[in-house]
């Protein structure tokens, strides 16, 4: 026989328990699948703000399937079928071809989660930093921490430090010969003064350029908004010092708003050189790499108009690198394509140059990963 006590207090305790592990089951759950939930339309599609729901139990298992942006395939069989064989019919196709009827096997079950946009991003950007994020300038901006610094005869109430005004009352009372705490009087009283901290600021510019031409598709035009999406969210989440800087390209390329970056439709021909030199142009304008830290990021589906302009990407990638501590090329590739601005990209080493692929929704989360792999010193 079991008794329980009217002092065991976790009893009390269960409900709130068990809801922080529900909860923590569902974050657990939610960071296990991130690169499928991320990339999803209802969240890039959000205002940010709205709750979204996340069904964890209904996300894609590992399973063969044929690539969709692929060509002509080869089936399996041997050989001697021709045009307009019926190759077999299922079990709920019987005479009279009535159709597929109500099956009686269980499914699966599942539940949406609730979670909102900010929580899924705090997840998202726990490992994610600058890289090679250093301080740039000696001024010096204020941080969420405060410090105490000295000690003071006068103050607020609210500072009053409680030790070091009876330590006082008392030295004086035993200078009169009665070593006890009473009689406190103004003289005693002892205030803690604060000062915020400061930290040197790590200033720098996030270059972002978008392949606006007519060549992107929808598939190719939902993943470029995707990434950039939770790029610049990531950036104004956790920095407080860094700029972004919209560009959009076809053969002629523009610095736009943010609206306007994330809101152009496609079309024209593509010269990404064109992309290139404005940055470069930019960065001599604005940004002097003495005091700013620089991090170009292009994203395209790597089709140029011409090798000439291959070769004048290569020298300005080289160009741009000489004042960036990071310069990001990312690029969709379906059905195992790799474009001619790909395969001159090969011939750039510089470990600063840090090139990803795109094939499907999932590879999202991966290529944030690698452009923001957690190395720099955060600065907000």
């Amino acid at each position: 026989m079991v008794s329980t006590s009217q002092h065991d207090w976790s009893l009390h305790r269960k409900g709130p328990a068990d809801q922080a592990r529900h909860l923590e089951k569902i974050k657990e759950a939610i960071k296990e699948n991130l690169p499928e939930i991320i990339a999803e339309e209802s969240i890039i599609t959000s205002d940010g703000k709205r709750l979204i729901k996340v069904p964890i139990r209904s996300l894609e298992e590992y399973r063969f399937r044929f690539d969709p942006y692929q060509g002509e395939r080869v089936g399996q069989g041997n050989g001697d079928s021709k045009v307009g064989d019926v190759l077999g019919k299922g079990p709920s196709q019987g005479k009279g071809g009535r159709g597929k009827q109500a099956g009686d096997q269980p499914g699966t079950d599942y539940y949406e989660a609730e979670i909102s946009v900010d929580e899924l991003a705090e997840l998202i950007f726990e490992d994610l930093g600058l890289p090679d994020l250093r301080p740039k300038s000696t001024r010096e901006v204020p941080t969420e921490s405060v410090k105490f610094t000295e000690v003071r005869k006068k103050g607020p109430m609210g500072n009053l430090d409680k030790r070091r005004t009876i330590m006082e009352n008392m030295k004086r009372n035993a200078l009169k010969g009665k070593p006890v705490f009473g009689n406190l009087t103004n003289e005693d009283l002892r205030f803690k003064v604060w000062e915020q901290e400061m930290r040197p600021s790590s200033s720098a510019v996030v270059l972002a350029m978008r392949d606006a031409s007519g060549s992107m598709g929808e598939f190719k035009k939902y993943i470029t908004r995707s990434l950039f999406f939770w790029m610049v969210r990531f950036l104004r989440t956790k920095y407080q010092d860094v700029e972004i800087v919209f560009i959009t390209h076809h053969s002629e390329a523009q610095e736009v708003d943010e609206d306007t970056f994330f809101h152009l439709g496609e079309s024209g021909g593509t010269r990404v050189s064109s992309a290139y030199s404005l940055c470069w142009k930019i960065v001599n304008e604005r940004y002097d790499p003495e005091r700013w830290n620089i991090y170009p990021f292009h994203f395209s589906d790597g089709d140029n108009w011409s090798e000439a302009d291959n070769k004048l990407c290569i020298e300005l990638v080289n160009k741009l690198l000489t004042v960036s501590n990071l310069f990001g090329y990312g690029e969709i590739r379906e059905g195992g394509y790799t474009s001619s601005l790909m395969s001159a990209f090969t011939q750039i080493k510089d470990p600063r140059f840090v090139i990803v692929t795109i094939s499907e929704k999932r590879d999202v989360y991966p290529a944030l990963q690698k452009w923001f792999s957690r190395g720099g010193v955060a600065i907000g």
